[in-house]
C-alpha cells in the first residue's frame, strides 16, 4: 500500500517545505505550490489578465527583461512562458530547482535560477544580461517572510528594477482586510457558505496575529519601497478573482 501523500496542514510553508512538495508525485500542481485545486483551477486566465492590468508592458512591450520569483509549478508560469514566448521576452524563473524542473525549458526565451530570493538577485541580473523591465512574484511573499527579512526582499526587488520598470508582488494576504472583510454582513454569508456552518464568524479585532502581513506590514513595504526610489501602490485584484476580499497586490513602480 503506498504512503499517503503529503498534507498540506502539516507542512512547514517555507522554501524547503516547497521542495519536498514539488518532488511529490501525488500531489496535484496547485497542491505542489500550496493551494487546495479548488482556490485556483480554472482561475489562471483570470489572474493573468489581472496581472496584466497592473503589469501591461507584459502584453505590449517587445523583447524585455522579466523576472517571476517563486512561479511555482502549476498553470500560470506555463501561461507568463507562453507570453514571454509570443512577445520576446526573456524570462528568469526564479525558484527551487526541484519546482524549476517541472517547467518547459524554452530556447532564447526562459532561463531558470535555482534558490531562494533574494540570495540570487545576482544571478537573476545576470541571466537577463542587466536589469528587469518587469518583476513578478505571485502568492509567494507570504511564505517569503518565513524565510527572510522583507525589507531586505524590498530592497534586492528595488535593485533589480530598471527604470520604468514595474514589480507586482501580487496575491498578498492582508490579515487587517480580512478582518474587515470577515466583520461585514457579506463576509459572514461568505464564511456560512464556505464552511457549510451557521456558527458566525468571530472577528478578533484586539488580538496580535504574530508572522501574518498586515496593514502595518504593507505600508512599512510602501515606505521601503518610496525611500529606494520607487513609487509604490496597494492594489486590489479584479472582484472574479478567488481570494479578492482578503489579499492585495503591492506595485512598485521606478522612474
Amino acid at each position: 500500500m503506498s504512503e499517503p501523500a503529503i498534507d498540506l496542514a502539516t507542512i512547514a510553508l517555507d522554501y524547503e517545505g516547497f521542495r519536498r512538495l514539488a518532488t511529490d508525485e501525488r500531489l496535484s500542481a496547485q497542491e505542489k505550490i500550496g493551494f487546495p485545486p479548488a482556490y485556483r483551477e480554472g482561475f489562471e486566465d483570470k489572474i493573468l489578465a489581472d496581472i496584466l492590468i497592473k503589469l501591461p508592458q507584459l502584453a505590449t512591450g517587445r523583447g524585455l527583461r522579466v523576472a517571476d520569483i517563486g512561479p511555482g509549478c502549476a498553470g500560470l508560469p506555463r501561461l507568463l512562458i507562453d507570453l514571454c514566448r509570443d512577445r520576446g521576452h526573456t524570462l528568469a524563473l526564479v525558484d527551487a530547482p526541484e519546482m524549476l524542473d517541472q517547467l518547459p525549458d524554452v530556447e532564447g526565451v526562459t532561463v531558470k535560477c535555482e534558490g531562494p530570493f533574494p540570495k540570487t538577485a545576482a544571478q537573476v541580473s545576470a541571466a537577463l544580461g542587466g536589469p528587469a523591465d518587469v518583476i513578478l512574484c505571485y502568492s509567494v511573499l507570504h511564505y517569503i517572510y518565513v524565510d527572510c527579512n522583507l525589507f531586505d526582499f524590498i530592497d534586492a526587488t528595488v535593485a533589480l528594477l530598471a527604470p520604468d520598470g514595474r514589480a507586482l508582488i501580487g496575491d498578498i494576504p492582508n490579515h487587517s482586510k480580512r478582518r474587515r472583510f470577515f466583520a461585514t454582513p457579506r463576509g459572514q454569508a461568505f464564511h456560512r457558505q464556505f464552511t457549510g456552518s451557521h456558527q458566525p464568524y468571530v472577528v478578533d479585532w484586539g488580538t496580535a496575529a504574530p508572522g501574518k502581513i498586515d496593514d502595518a506590514v504593507l505600508t512599512g513595504l510602501i515606505q521601503r519601497a518610496q525611500a529606494g526610489g520607487c513609487d509604490a501602490y496597494l492594489m486590489p485584484q479584479g472582484p472574479d478573482l478567488p481570494m479578492a476580499n482578503r489579499r492585495d497586490d503591492l506595485l512598485l513602480m521606478r522612474p
